[in-house]
């Protein structure tokens, strides 16, 4: 049976799914408030990974993922994810050409869109292959906070001087 906890963390309430075969889902939620509770003891590492990752402790996510009935071909995209290191981006073709597929680079935006892990799936460090940051199922603004959260020095806003 699938369980849901929920974590508030500094980029809004996120929702988690899973059961003993793994994480299922990470995904942000409008619920307000967050609702709080006991956590399921299955999805407890990963709320206490989440934390982590918030707090600035942690780089990478050490669970159990469950892609459920996925395509192979996202499967592909989300795993080549999962090799971009924290604080680094990398473009939608490259990952294209890593899958073996250098062509496919649209289906690699549409798996990213797709992905049913966030922030654990970092598909939020994939961006354009001229820098630019691009589609994001929750928001540019979000993309940012995350990749600046990540690394700072390369994604902070540019303050005005007047």
């Amino acid at each position: 049976m699938l369980a849901v906890s929920h974590y508030l963390s500094p980029f809004g309430c996120i929702e988690v799914k899973g059961d003993s075969n793994g994480v299922q889902s990470v995904k942000l939620v409008s619920k307000k408030p967050c609702p709080t509770g006991p956590i399921h003891p299955a999805l407890k590492d990963c709320i206490v990974q989440l934390d982590e990752y918030c707090k600035g402790k942690r780089e990478k996510f050490d669970l159990q993922l469950n892609w459920g009935d996925s395509t192979p071909f996202n499967q592909s995209v989300w795993k080549a994810l999962l090799e971009i290191p924290f604080g680094r981006t990398n473009s939608y073709s490259a990952i294209a050409e890593k899958i073996g597929n250098p062509t496919a680079v649209r289906a690699v935006g549409l798996a990213n869109r797709n992905n049913p892990i966030a922030i654990i799936v970092p598909c939020h460090r994939v961006i354009a292959k001229n820098g630019d940051l691009h589609g994001y199922f929750y928001g540019l603004d979000m993309k940012r906070r995350l990749l600046e959260h990540e690394n700072p020095m390369s994604f902070a806003r540019q303050g005005s001087l007047f």
